[in-house]
């Protein structure tokens, strides 16, 4: 009997034993399961991260969008964003392309010039739980990023150029409308040549629209048969206009926002530098690492957001004889003082 009951008492103790590491066995595989499915989910709540970028008008129409789409892609690709470009056909579909991005379920949202201020601060407003960003304008709430630019410094070195090269004193520029806005390209363009030149006359005239090449170009005739032998373009699309006008009296003439001088290096013999990529592809990778936070963010010369080709930024085409060497080393010298703070140019819309 002894030798059954130890029996059946070592049978028993040997199958609680089998139980209980087949269920330890169970459980650390469970945990393992769990473990990597927490780790697939998180993964996929990384991945699922998107950026959707609406645009005011069509990349094709202004090279300006190109830029910001090329920088916001480029920062999305490195951080592993989703990203969806959504292009209005014109500004007033802009409000119900945020809403749709908004319905999407997009992270971050961004849109970019003063067209996009009010149906901007409508849907942020509406969605206060949303990340927003603006480039190029300004709209003041807690869940937006705003990127403003000083225009008036790039400005200010076109004008320096401007002046120092002129052989007649005389230079014009041709802004697209008579508002504050454009202020920060007038002042400093007046203020740059008045930097170098005290006796060069400056002309200013307006189109009165972002979008007549053909007003442009009559405008930038009459200035050059005023004597102005170097014309600064400041008028978005309207540009074209002033452009063939140079080719065809053979004055000198300037772009904006992208380097325009490869389109014709006879004539179009510099370009006022505006780096939306660069603002995109910060505020993109910010996003996507974590690290964004809303607020007001300043891009001028020292930040890299805007230029003047030869002088900040390198150009395919050849420096034209009319603007010379001589005068880029000087104003590149300019653009040290105003970094430095030895000169500087005030925000027009402030003073």
């Amino acid at each position: 009997m002894r030798k059954n009951l130890l029996f059946l008492l070592v049978t028993a103790l040997l199958a609680f034993v089998l139980v209980a590491c087949g269920t330890e066995s169970e459980d650390e595989s469970s945990n393992g399961e769990n473990d990597e499915g927490n780790a697939e989910n998180n993964e996929s709540t990384e991945e699922s991260k998107s950026v959707a970028v609406v645009l005011t008008d069509q990349i094709g129409v202004n090279p300006f969008f190109q830029q910001i789409a090329d920088g916001a892609e480029q920062a999305a690709e490195e951080t592993g964003l989703e990203i969806n470009v959504i292009e209005s056909s014109d500004p007033t579909e802009t409000q119900q392309n945020l809403e749709v991005a908004v319905a999407e379920g997009y992270d971050l949202i961004l849109t970019a010039t003063f067209d996009a201020v009010d149906p901007l601060t409508t849907v942020a407003e509406a969605n206060p739980d949303r990340d927003f960003a603006i480039i190029d304008a300004i709209v003041d709430l807690p869940n937006v990023k705003s990127a403003e630019f000083k225009e008036y410094e790039a400005s200010f070195l076109l004008g320096a150029a401007a002046g120092l090269a002129t052989e007649t004193d005389t230079v014009g520029i041709i802004p697209a409308q008579d508002i504050a806005l454009l202020d920060k390209y007038i002042v400093g363009f007046q203020e740059g040549v008045a930097q170098v030149n005290e006796n060069a006359e400056v002309l200013v005239n307006y189109v009165g629209s972002f979008e007549d090449p053909a007003k442009a170009k009559e405008i930038a005739l009459q200035q050059n048969s005023n004597g102005a032998d170097f014309i600064a373009a400041a008028a978005a699309v309207s540009d074209l206009g002033v452009f063939e006008a140079a080719a065809e009296a053979g004055f000198y003439t300037s772009g904006q926002d992208i380097d325009r001088t490869v389109e014709d290096p006879e004539h179009v013999v510099l370009s006022q530098l505006k780096n939306t990529d660069v603002v995109a592809y910060d505020f993109v990778k910010e996003y996507g690492n974590g690290e964004f936070s809303t607020g007001v963010q300043s891009f001028g010369l020292a930040e890299d957001g805007v230029g003047l080709t030869y002088v900040t930024a390198d150009s395919e085409s050849p420096l034209n004889d009319f603007i010379g060497q001589d005068t880029i080393d000087q104003v590149i010298e300019i653009k040290d003082q105003i970094i430095s703070g030895e000169i500087e140019v005030k925000n027009p819309l402030e003073q």
